[in-house]
């Protein structure tokens, strides 16, 4: 069967097909721009845009890193990261992703609507208020990410007591994602924990709520992970990971890492978030277990479970500075995430070619 378009809020997206949002860096207006103008759902990611085009737009200290939420979250670049995108894709949609959990996540929001973002996506927490920060914007279709039934629950009745709506969409992540986890480290490796089962439950909550379209991500790869989930109830997937081997990569430094990477370079590791994540053990990594990782000063202040760096110094890295070198191209101190089928990119492709294997019958 071929695979149908899929319609969140009112945009019309040609296959149901979203590309995760990636920072720091690698989902940016090239990534992001080419998915869109192949047809499926391009996602800026809007974490660490004071990084895009080595820091012209941002104030700056020490080391060239961005100098607190102000300038880590640039609202600057931002804008010039979609004006970029929209140079590549026109006018098909394209949407930003925005974790709950970075500091200002009320501003970025904004900052994304304005810079023409269609859709927002938001997960690391409970967006019990992101329509607050999208109600000028009647017409940007809303989608957090949950791991389970129970948190899109929460979701929808805390949406319909204080906005009268329910989100346009919703993804649901399983464990075997890059990056961070919506689930405890020993959690991530339990049979019921798992996408395939976790999906059927969130598609029947979904259904309660107005048939709200459910977005199967984590561990996606090809054609036939997407048909098994469509097979499962899902409308649509996201994929991540697949897009850290494409031409369009916006982390140049993943094109030549990923080809090389096996099975047993990827693991789950603690985070400064609080939840683990999946990551390759190189960079920073290595560096922490020699000895000689980078000291820590919280320089942008980025996400408010660190703490303003306390729990970046009880794991051994600083996630922001970390991303941020992996951006730059520094594989000595670089932090690079990844899905647990990273391992299984063995070339790199350009986006065209992948979306072309992705929606072949």
């Amino acid at each position: 069967m071929g695979l149908k378009s899929l319609q969140i809020g009112k945009h019309t997206i040609k296959y149901p097909i979203f590309q995760g949002g990636m920072g720091v860096g690698i989902s940016w207006d090239k990534l992001a721009g080419n998915v869109s103008k192949e047809g499926a759902l391009g996602i800026i990611s809007a974490v660490g845009t004071g990084y895009y085009q080595k820091m012209q737009f941002v104030e700056k200290i020490a080391h060239s890193k961005p100098f607190e939420a102000i300038n880590f979250y640039s609202k600057h670049a931002l804008n010039e990261i979609f004006k970029n995108a929209r140079k590549i894709c026109g006018n098909n949609p394209l949407g930003a992703n925005i974790l709950y959990a970075i500091n200002e996540y009320g501003r970025v929001v904004r900052d994304a609507c304005e810079a023409g973002a269609n859709i927002i996506v938001t997960g690391a927490g409970l967006p019990t208020n992101m329509p607050e920060f999208t109600k000028n914007f009647p017409d940007v279709a809303l989608v957090p990410i949950v791991s389970s039934a129970k948190a899109l629950k929460i979701i929808c009745k805390r949406w319909a007591a204080r906005y009268a709506r329910t989100p346009d969409a919703v993804v649901v992540e399983g464990p075997l994602s890059g990056g961070h986890q919506g689930f405890s480290y020993e959690d991530c490796f339990k049979e019921e924990y798992q996408l395939e089962n976790v999906l059927p439950q969130v598609v029947d909550e979904a259904k309660k709520w107005g048939n709200i379209p459910v977005i199967a991500a984590g561990g996606i790869w090809d054609r036939k992970d997407i048909d098994t989930m469509l097979s499962l109830g899902a409308s649509g997937v996201q994929m991540g990971t697949r897009w850290l081997g494409s031409e369009e990569c916006d982390a140049r430094a993943y094109r030549d890492l990923m080809p090389s990477v096996s099975k047993e370079d990827i693991e789950l590791i603690k985070s400064p978030v609080g939840y683990p994540a999946r990551a390759i053990k190189t960079g920073v990594l290595e560096a922490i277990a020699k000895g000689n990782a980078p000291k820590i000063r919280c320089i942008s202040n980025c996400v408010s479970p660190c703490h303003r760096g306390v729990e970046a110094k009880k794991v051994g890295y600083c996630i922001a500075d970390s991303l941020g070198y992996a951006h730059l191209g520094n594989r000595e101190y670089g932090l690079y995430f990844t899905g647990a089928n990273g391992y299984r990119i063995q070339k790199i492709q350009p986006v065209k070619e992948i979306i072309a294997e992705l929606v072949q019958d």
